[in-house]
């Protein structure tokens, strides 16, 4: 792995060393931005971010107003002394990107997870007799390794103002989260990277307006280096994200809530909160994870109420239990714990289909 300890602080940080970017999901005009820029830096935020380009999921989508847009981003930073960021995905993103002004770049998840696109942009960076500061996001997978190797491209290329995004991961399922968290991802990146600054994105983990606060205060008590939230003048009628966007006002309390609760606490305690908050966080996954367990257990009590089966299979319990005991071992877990788990999440399994069978 190369050396990071050679990084150099990110722009724009306040007082007490925290990195807040806000703006629009996308821009959509010029006056959306004035407005929201504005609102925004009267409120002490001191960078500005917006989409130019959105990469879209299925084809004819919005995705972005593309070049004209760098032109607002400009006119918003020379009318309020904000820095400005936007992501690029390819290197001609990044040179139109940086021509234009714009202060910080991002890359963003889909990208982030292609090695080949990530080592087009590096080789772009490097080329350039003055770098940019580049934030990488946490690819849409849970794999730090690849986060690294993005990371470890950028770095290779002669950036020194490197931080990370984490914005969550997509998985399949139900979750009240939009992209669940999986802290214990960001928290193995800070164990082997401890010099870079890692920001927590609460808008894309949210994806709820309501969830945003709660996500964005939790990674500040976990002790990310700050945040990058989505906020627009009228989140409703906004062309993407529109459910996960704040107004500027709800932005600038929440993050005056953040700046009241942010008193000084020994670095034990805070050490102690925080693991505490990610064992929080891993019990919400492990609820999510039981609930898709026993809505498949109930699935699977349908075939067999319609094939006259019975609820209990012995010898696949048997061979399940075996299976799970011998997965545990090797991640150093006790056997009689998870014979003691196993046959509780079973029981229930068994329960939850002799319901159905008797309905």
């Amino acid at each position: 792995m190369a050396d990071f300890t050679n990084l150099q602080p990110l722009p724009g940080a306040d007082a007490n060393g925290r990195l807040i970017i806000a703006g629009p999901c996308s821009a959509e005009s010029a006056e959306q931005m004035l407005t929201v820029a504005r609102a925004l830096a009267a409120g002490g935020v001191r960078v500005l971010r917006a989409g130019v380009w959105k990469p879209r999921t299925y084809p004819g989508g919005f995705e972005g107003c593309g070049e004209v847009a760098l032109q607002w981003l400009a006119d918003a930073k020379a009318a309020t002394g904000m820095l400005t960021a936007t992501e690029v995905a390819t290197p001609e993103h990044l040179h139109l990107a940086l021509d234009a002004g714009v202060d910080i770049i991002w890359i963003g998840a889909r990208t982030a997870a292609d090695p080949f696109a990530v080592q087009l942009l590096a080789d772009a960076l490097a080329a350039l007799p003055v770098k940019p500061p580049v934030l990488v996001k946490n690819p849409v997978s849970p794999d730090p390794d690849l986060w690294i190797g993005a990371l470890q491209r950028i770095h290779d290329a002669g950036v020194q103002r490197l931080g990370a995004i984490h914005r969550g991961f997509t998985t399949y399922g139900n979750s009240i989260y939009r992209n669940r968290p999986r802290w214990s991802i960001p928290f193995e990146l800070r164990r082997r990277i401890p010099a870079l600054p890692i920001i927590c994105d609460p808008s894309h983990i949210a994806g709820r307006t309501e969830l945003v606060a709660t996500v964005a205060g939790e990674a500040i008590q976990m002790g990310f280096d700050g945040l990058i939230i989505e906020a627009h003048p009228n989140p409703q009628c906004a062309l993407s994200d529109s459910r996960q966007q704040l107004t500027p006002p709800q932005l600038c309390e929440l993050l005056s809530h953040l700046r009241r609760n942010s008193s000084a606490e020994p670095a034990h305690a805070q050490l102690l909160r925080q693991y505490r908050q990610h064992i929080d966080q891993i019990d919400h996954q492990l609820i999510d994870l039981l609930a898709q367990r026993m809505n498949i257990s109930a699935e699977i009590g349908q075939i067999k109420k319609q094939h006259d089966l019975s609820a209990m299979q012995p010898q696949r319990y048997a061979a399940m239990l075996a299976d799970r005991c011998a997965a545990g071992a090797d991640l150093g877990l006790s056997p009689d714990l998870l014979t003691k788990l196993w046959t509780l999440i079973h029981e229930e399994s068994v329960r939850r289909q002799l319901q159905i069978l008797n309905h």
